[in-house]
């Protein structure tokens, strides 16, 4: 968590810079050292400690003073400099995805807006388009992006919430008055997005639980004290709620606080019917008031005759009948993958090198990575030159020798033109073992263009995976239009797999389109996207957007041993013999 909240403070510092108008390249230094530290894997007090600051990558002497001091203090003097100022909110600003840097300041400096609600009014009065590169076109789709921003609530990314709902949970386990505790809510169904960061304890001493969970040392404000719920903000300024009940009714409870609503509302409907009454406080006979169920989910699902259904499954999609029809899923499970098929090194954007990213899969049980950077067509990440392939493919092997039976795949993450083209010739892809695809840039192509685009590139014989396939980027960048039905209807015929990807800002491809592509034949890759050696953990996300789309171990390719992801990639040789 330390490393979260440095790299915060030097995010913000960046965001302010940039409505300052400093030299993008100061701005830039900053967002970089970042997201530097947010992807470390060593903690980064203890790089502090030792004085090594400055050996994480893109923090020189001025940002490692700056950390020195936040580590010292808890706080940044240039960062509360900055903010007398700058009024900090305009950073809201940057939040509008067709507000840049140049713009917000000029936005800011002319206007005074501060906020994304005084934006919108600005665009609304057609304020804005007298600015300069500001047309009347520019100005309609700022008011649409603003509304959007406004609209969205405060939600958490799901990368966000649960390291902090994890955290408090290894403080409190263990805790004498702690008997049970447990995630609840949309954090334990694993959405993508967290509204509450709720959790539930059972225990007889409600006094004691809710004392230990207030005075826990990541706290930085008490919110909320009462018999049953309490609420805490952490250092990180994230609100934690906490519910205690009794031991005896926490089965029943955490059914409740877990949700979804429609889940629920369908189960207590289902409890109706065969003349039972189903609470927070256990399952009841509604003639008698007796109650039946209460202490486990188990019993409180199986007296409604029913599997206990896995929190992921619980959105009212037909979870409940195939439960009474003993229909369930075997949810594909984090230790079912057996290796992760999109890791960036510093050939490109990565942070660690070849043989680090590769020690960190096997570290982890992996039987095998894919390294993809990037090709050449994306310059802004240091993309290969076919040179350089032919340079990586000589560090590839030398690993395989030391490392084996382990296998590093040399691979790519191919880059789909405007037009579909690859930026490679085929001569080029044949050289690699693994050659995923992804769209990086023309995201405002028509829906029909896009959707071309993406089908030449699954045509192309040498594509095993397409990445990403909505270029969605959650709270920031909605997808592009595309036909997804007939990209899956492609991929499918052409046995190229659909990457579900674990960054927490993408979780792209979705559950529910996940689960279409599963039900079509299509293989789905649950993968990290690691641009470091920690985030190689992002892989849980990826499986946890696969469980809500009821995958089995047998829909994910990256799931299956090293022999069978072999054989999957000479089918696809044998097409491009054919």
């Amino acid at each position: 968590m330390r490393n979260q909240a440095v790299a915060q403070l030097l995010d913000s510092i960046a965001r302010l810079l940039a409505l300052k108008g400093e030299s993008p390249f100061r701005v830039r230094a900053y967002t970089q050292a970042a997201r530097n530290v947010a992807g470390m894997s060593e903690d980064v007090e203890d790089l502090w400690q030792e004085g090594r600051l400055e050996s994480i990558p893109g923090v020189g002497t001025s940002i490692a003073a700056k950390i020195d001091e936040y580590l010292r203090t808890g706080q940044s003097t240039y960062y509360e400099e900055l903010k007398r100022e700058i009024a900090p909110q305009a950073a809201e600003l940057l939040d509008v995805p067709s507000i840049g840097p140049v713009r917000a300041h000029e936005i800011y400096e002319r206007l005074g807006i501060t906020t994304v609600p005084e934006l919108e009014e600005a665009a609304r009065q057609h304020r804005l388009r007298g600015l300069p590169g500001i047309g009347e076109r520019t100005e309609e789709k700022i008011l649409r992006e603003a509304v959007r921003v406004r609209l969205r609530t405060r939600r958490l990314l799901l990368g966000t919430a649960l390291p902090a709902a994890e955290e408090v949970l290894g403080l409190l386990e263990g805790h004498p008055a702690v008997w049970r505790i447990s995630l609840a809510g949309s954090l334990r169904r694993m959405k993508e997005t967290i509204g509450d960061v709720d959790l539930l304890v059972a225990s007889d001493r409600p006094a004691d639980a809710t004392a230990a969970f207030t005075s826990l040392p990541i706290v930085k404000e008490v919110l909320l004290v009462g018999p049953t719920r309490s609420s805490i903000l952490t250092a990180g300024d994230l609100q934690i709620d906490l519910r205690v009940v009794r031991p005896e009714e926490y089965g029943s409870a955490l059914q409740y606080f877990t949700g979804s609503k429609e889940h629920n509302v369908a189960l207590r409907d289902l409890a109706i019917q065969k003349g039972l009454k189903l609470s927070e406080y256990g399952l009841f006979e509604t003639s008698t008031g007796r109650r039946i169920a209460s202490a486990t989910e188990e019993q409180v699902y199986g007296a409604l005759g029913l599997a206990w259904i896995p929190p992921e499954l619980r959105e009212n999609r037909g979870e409940i009948e195939a439960a009474a029809a003993g229909r369930l899923p075997k949810l594909v499970e984090l230790r079912d993958v057996r290796g992760d098929l999109h890791l960036h090194s510093d050939w490109s954007d990565g942070l660690d090198d070849l043989e680090t990213m590769a020690r960190a899969a096997l570290a982890r049980g992996y039987e095998y990575v894919a390294i993809t950077d990037h090709s050449q067509g994306l310059g802004v990440a240091h993309g290969l030159t076919p040179d350089r392939i032919r340079q990586q493919r000589q560090v590839v092997d030398d690993l395989n020798r030391r490392l084996a039976p382990f296998r590093v795949l040399h691979g790519i993450e191919l880059n789909v033109r405007g037009d579909g083209a690859l930026d490679y010739p085929d001569e080029v892809l044949a050289q690699l073992d693994f050659v995923s695809a992804s769209i990086h840039s023309g995201f405002g192509q028509s829906e029909a263009r896009m959707t071309e685009r993406i089908i030449r590139a699954l045509r192309n014989p040498f594509v095993c995976v397409l990445n990403h396939p909505t270029g969605r980027l959650l709270q920031r960048r909605p997808g592009y239009a595309v036909d997804l039905n007939r990209v899956i209807e492609v991929a499918a015929e052409e046995g190229v797999a659909l990457e579900i990807d674990g960054q927490p800002d993408r979780l792209d491809l979705d559950d529910v389109w996940s689960r279409r592509a599963a039900e079509a034949g299509v293989r789905l890759v649950c993968d990290s996207d690691a641009h470091s050696a920690g985030q190689l953990d992002y892989a849980r996300y990826a499986v946890a957007v696969a469980r809500r789309g009821w995958l089995e171990r047998r829909d994910v390719l990256n799931a299956q041993p090293l022999e069978a992801l072999l054989q999957f990639l000479q089918r696809r040789h044998r097409r491009r013999a054919a």
